[in-house]
């Protein structure tokens, strides 16, 4: 690795062919001795006002030696620091931070006045609350650890900054309680990060494959949510929480299946609503899971498991419907994912049309014209409106009800039991960073059941849960 040397145009020189970009700006003045500088700096990420008022409009008046401490002593800027080489000092320039080169320098001057463009706090769109913070973590980690900071006024809160990506040199801030998560868990989750080679890291989602005991997992292994609120809480209960910068999304571990069937507002509610509606996602999703598949094993294997009304009724309306009812449930099913997408992906306006068209226009043309029989439509729509009850387990429920409907157009409802039953056992054999997937159920923790699908008051509440191992186990007195 080449350093910079006391010949200011020879460094200079040496540090343009690591930075041949044209917007990479290159400034030269001279201060009141007559002495040479040569400032680097990214066009786009640098206060070029700030950069002026508090390095070029100082130094043009100063007369004394050239050595680096004293001429970083004469900058007003309040982050300044040096370094020799020349691949750290690109790395800082491509960053934001404008470096300056001179004659008889020791070392190169690093200026903090990065200004990175960025969007301002606002409660994020994936996670509404009618209760409770609003704020939401933004694309920028130094703003996110402010928001993280400003939750946890203590010492004992940790952040580590990280580099990953070859070329994105993405700065990764890794964040525990010093007392309170286990010193193993930070541990291996620091190794698994510096031993991340990736090109480029966009968004922290490439980082959970990574973190993931089982990467290949069918349910994930990685918590995650944009506010920071919850971040704080679920630190402040032994885990560990990892922001990426440039993505919205904080990323916390261990993972407990339990988490996604709460929400930040059950503990602004009072206790009995929470567990209410904690419930209420429970019955959503195993009805979203399940309710096609048993239609179809109903009607091709088991008519005793339908009423004789609902029956007649259903018998009359599937009659004339040339598909078989697996494929009929199939093509539904298809058909709602179509229309998920394309709501998703098209501007906002057009996608509320979208749906319009989807579920009104298409839907009873498809039933009139005899293509599909009404049962099945209601079916799927029952199914997708429960999945949307636990957001954050989407794309595994999702997979999930394919697999069930199926095994049910192929076995019946001995394979709907039997596929149950191997996802039950590997939702049980599944841990991640030593704590079980399905924890406090399994293995059964009694105590931590105050906080699980029952919501117990938050005076009960006294200490932190045991599935997370926490060496601190008091919460409150």
């Amino acid at each position: 690795m080449k350093n910079v040397n006391a010949n200011g145009k020879e460094s200079a020189a040496a540090l343009k062919k690591l930075l041949p970009a044209q917007d990479i700006l290159q400034f030269t003045f001279s201060d009141a001795a007559g002495r040479e500088y040569i400032c680097f700096f990214a066009d786009a990420i640098t206060d070029k006002d700030l950069l002026g008022e508090q390095v070029f409009r100082p130094l043009m008046g100063y007369a004394g030696e050239p050595e680096t401490k004293e001429v970083a002593a004469h900058v007003t800027a309040p982050e300044v620091r040096t370094e020799r080489a020349l691949e750290k000092l690109a790395a800082e320039v491509l960053a934001g931070n404008p470096v300056l080169l001179w004659e008889g320098m020791d070392d190169g001057l690093i200026v903090g006045t990065k200004k990175v463009p960025m969007r301002a706090v606002m409660e994020p769109p994936t996670d509404v609350a009618i209760k409770g913070p609003r704020e939401g973590f933004v694309e920028d980690v130094k703003v996110n650890t402010a928001l993280v900071r400003k939750r946890l006024k203590t010492g004992e809160l940790k952040i580590e900054f990280l580099t990953v990506g070859r070329r994105s040199q993405t700065s990764v801030a890794l964040c525990w309680l010093e007392g309170t998560s286990p010193n193993e868990t930070v541990g291996s989750i620091r190794k698994k990060l510096n031993a991340i080679d990736i090109d480029a890291l966009p968004d922290s989602s490439y980082l959970t494959r990574f973190l993931s005991d089982r990467p290949h997992a069918l349910i994930k292994q990685v918590g995650t949510t944009e506010k920071p609120d919850i971040f704080c809480a679920k630190i402040a209960e032994g885990r560990v929480g990892v922001l990426a910068d440039g993505s919205p999304i904080a990323l916390t571990l261990p993972y407990m299946l339990v988490e996604d069937f709460q929400s930040g507002e059950d503990y602004f509610v009072p206790a009995p609503r929470a567990t209410f509606t904690r419930f209420l996602r429970l019955f959503a999703l195993l009805v979203a899971i399940y309710l096609p598949a048993f239609y179809i094993a109903s009607q091709l294997f088991k008519l005793q498991l339908l009423p004789v009304k609902l029956l007649l009724t259903i018998a009359g309306s599937i009659q004339d419907i040339p598909l078989s009812p697996s494929l009929e449930m199939l093509l539904v099913l298809l058909v709602l994912e179509i229309l998920n997408e394309a709501s998703i992906r098209m501007p906002k306006y057009v996608g509320m049309a979208l749906s319009v068209v989807g579920a009104l226009v298409l839907g009873e043309t498809a039933v009139s014209a005899g293509f599909v029989s009404t049962p099945a439509i209601i079916i799927v729509a029952f199914s997708g409106i429960g999945l949307y009850a636990v957001p954050n387990l989407i794309e595994e429920t999702s997979v999930l009800r394919l697999a069930m409907l199926l095994v049910a157009g192929s076995v019946g409802t001995y394979g709907i039991i039997l596929l149950s039953a191997l996802v039950l056992v590997y939702l049980v054999s599944t841990e991640n960073y030593g704590v079980p997937l399905v924890a406090p159920f399994a293995p059964f923790i009694r105590r931590d059941l105050k906080d699980a699908l029952v919501k117990f008051n938050l005076v009960s509440l006294k200490e932190r849960p045991a599935s997370l191992n926490s060496p601190n186990r008091r919460r409150q007195k």
